[in-house]
């Protein structure tokens, strides 16, 4: 199937797996490229040694393109989009942050750029900074989806901009992949349906769970990391929700977090408070939902751990391959377009 994007890029399907946080692994990365899509490493829970290793792990496993997601907001990130610069990955993703610099050290040796935006100020910003598609993440997506439906989103900015568009939130079939397609979008990135599948490395139990849930099972809430995110509804997710850190709770947390990050605890606890509480907070419900999220995902564990997720959830029963996924999901979009064909009279 052929799209602007897959052109772009040079892959065979419009498909992306997203950089999910201890999902998006070299081997889940490898796995959508070597199916034909586009897989991107997530480098957030990562130093830039452990992100260089996970890169060359990549290319050990295949030879198609992938890319490398960086979270700019989160301490570190960084110094990780220029590990994956220096490493000239073919793709990089990056999203709360600005990213002028990164297009100009990717573009310098060929390489693309992916900004996540949410919204249509952001997605002119964007492609004013350089970027070479954007993965348009809605509302009924997992984690930072913002507030505004795929169903309005995708067309909203297909409106203002020729770039190739990611559909994200709410795709996990081939009926989503026709319906991003009549949109606007070019692709869709299917992060909650790829975390379930055979290749994933999300723990067998939650993974159960996935398939258990509908689509309302979700919260979102502004109270877990400190922006507004979806998480699966658990009672953990629903105590993490509940109300935001009290800044004394805060400070503590960020000493710790600095702590590892080889910061001075002090420092970032007491100038914090001081100069940016804000910052402060943030930092610390960072920190904080990365342990619930590595529980939930590696541990299986949904008494303290919290899964984020989005409401595709409800259209998940099963954990196929990620080839056989694809292949699926192709199959429904020609049903699909046969049955559109049939039945729409114009």
């Amino acid at each position: 199937m052929k799209t602007a994007f897959t052109e772009l890029m040079g892959i065979k399907l419009p498909f992306v797996s997203p950089g999910m946080s201890y999902i998006a692994t070299p081997e889940l990365v490898a796995a959508v490229s070597n199916a034909g899509g586009l897989g991107i490493l997530a480098t957030g829970p990562l130093s830039p040694d452990a992100t260089r290793s996970a890169i060359a792990r990549i290319r050990e496993l295949t030879d198609q393109p992938f890319g490398v997601g960086c979270t700019l907001m989160m301490p570190g990130a960084a110094d990780n989009a220029r590990a994956a610069l220096e490493a000239h990955v073919p793709v990089i993703n990056y999203s709360l942050g600005k990213g002028e610099w990164i297009a100009e050290a990717a573009h310098a040796y060929g390489g693309k750029v992916i900004a996540t935006v949410v919204n249509e100020k952001h997605a002119r910003s964007a492609e004013q900074s350089g970027a070479d598609a954007l993965l348009v993440t809605g509302h009924e997506a997992a984690a930072h989806g913002g507030e505004i439906t795929s169903l309005v989103l995708i067309p909203a900015l297909r409106a203002i901009t020729r770039l190739p568009i990611i559909a994200a939130g709410g795709f996990a079939s081939g009926q989503g992949l026709m319906a991003a397609l009549a949109l606007g979008a070019d692709a869709i990135a299917m992060g909650t349906r790829i975390a379930s599948t055979r290749e994933s490395p999300v723990h067998a139990d939650t993974k159960a769970l996935i398939c258990s849930k509908q689509a309302g099972d979700t919260l979102y809430s502004k109270n877990f990391d400190g922006l507004p995110c979806r998480v699966m509804d658990t009672p953990s997710a629903r105590r993490a929700t509940q109300r935001p850190l009290a800044l004394p709770v805060a400070g503590w947390r960020a000493m710790g977090m600095a702590k590892k990050l080889g910061m001075s605890p002090l420092k970032v606890a007491i100038g914090g408070m001081l100069s940016n509480p804000w910052g402060l907070r943030q930092l610390a419900q960072f920190g904080a939902a990365t342990e619930a999220i590595r529980g939930a995902i590696q541990d299986g564990d949904h008494n303290k751990g919290v899964q984020l997720i989005g409401q595709a959830q409800g259209l998940i029963y099963d954990t196929p391959s990620v080839a056989e996924l694809f292949s699926r999901i192709l199959a429904e979009a020609e049903t699909s377009y046969d049955r559109l064909g049939k039945n729409l009279q114009i």
